[in-house]
């Protein structure tokens, strides 16, 4: 492998790193949604490393144009600025299993380098790799149940968004619908319905 496509695959790696850790990290949920497309770009980047031209078309198309674009919807849905009540309670726990997390990424990796180093070097691709038929082949086989309960996962999570973001709605009462019930309530008791002028 030439210095460039090494450059290239430490760049792509480097920028998808940070795109996840930004995602996983920013406060703002658009900002994360952000972090999640440059991660995005940066897998599609390399998927073109390995000559899968097709596999980085999908991932742009599926995933920047579409998982993205449902995210920053949801997002709207619920305001850029919704964020789940501080709770002190579980600190601790949260705490020890964040640090459980690290550390078993840290042994994953380091084991994973080492068994790189010590391993036979890797087969060469198929001629079909990352080709239609290929992805095809698998996406439709053996990933099928994952692939359409993934599809499922989704559209569950857009019901509940839609649902909170209804409720929340629902919550805040208009000037037309504290008009319309002080008339029902009104019309109920028979008496006059009370106006804002005639209450100022």
């Amino acid at each position: 492998m030439s210095t460039v496509a090494n450059l290239y695959f430490y760049l792509c790696g480097f920028i998808a790193v940070c795109g996840a850790m930004i995602a996983v990290t920013a406060a703002n949920p658009v900002r994360g949604a952000m972090g999640l497309l440059t991660m995005i770009l940066s897998v599609a980047g390399l998927f073109l490393a390995l000559h899968a031209q097709f596999l980085a078309a999908i991932q742009l198309i599926v995933y920047a144009g579409a998982i993205v674009v449902l995210f920053l919807f949801v997002i709207m849905l619920l305001g850029p600025s919704a964020r789940a009540p501080r709770d002190q309670r579980g600190s601790v726990s949260r705490g020890f299993f964040s640090g459980l997390f690290v550390l078993v990424a840290l042994v994953t990796m380091y084991l994973s380098a080492r068994a790189a180093v010590h391993a036979d070097p890797l087969p060469m691709a198929d001629n079909d790799f990352g080709g239609i038929d290929a992805f095809a082949k698998s996406l439709f086989g053996e990933a099928l149940i994952p692939f359409e309960l993934s599809s499922a996962l989704l559209m569950v999570a857009v019901i509940g968004a839609v649902a909170v973001a209804r409720g929340e709605a629902s919550k805040v009462e208009t000037p037309a619908a504290k008009r319309l019930r002080e008339a029902r309530a009104s019309f109920e008791t028979g008496a006059a319905p009370s106006t804002g002028e005639a209450a100022e």
